[in-house]
């Protein structure tokens, strides 16, 4: 394998993991806190049921960890691949959220919807056929060579 094609296989393989644990996360975290009774003031005894609430929630852990997965991977994607590549190229959550939305929260999507995520979709198919890198690595630094003071 060519380093050119290594470089597109983990960074397609770190991707795919973004555009499912940030969807994921989001749904995951979105069910848990829809569970809990909403705030109704700003009393400290209510910030804490409701906080104590939220965190005693597995559905939120969940989506914390899902979450927390796209983090690690968005982190580590960008150590080699350019923004302008891998935020584009993550988009292709969009069209995740649209079917988690239809089918998991029961949600109508018009027809308008499908073709704007359709168009994302396409959008980043064209990212996606372009490289990943395209600023090279930075030249290794070489230390001056000690010069001997030749003066008598």
């Amino acid at each position: 394998m060519t380093a050119a094609a290594g470089l597109r296989a983990k960074t397609f393989a770190l991707i795919f993991l973004m555009v499912v644990f940030g969807p994921l996360g989001d749904l995951l975290l979105g069910k848990g806190m829809k569970r809990i009774p909403a705030m109704t003031s700003w009393a400290p005894r209510d910030v804490f049921h409701f906080f104590a609430s939220a965190f005693t929630s597995g559905t939120v852990w969940l989506g914390i960890v899902s979450l927390a997965g796209f983090f690690i991977a968005y982190l580590v994607v960008l150590s080699w691949a350019d923004y302008t590549y891998v935020q584009p190229a993550s988009a292709l959550s969009y069209g995740l959220i649209a079917l988690l939305a239809y089918f998991a929260l029961h949600e109508t999507i018009t027809p308008t919807r499908w073709a704007g995520v359709l168009l994302i979709v396409l959008g980043v198919s064209v990212v996606g056929h372009t490289s990943p890198q395209t600023t090279g690595q930075a030249a290794p630094q070489t230390t001056p060579q000690a010069t001997e003071d030749r003066s008598w």
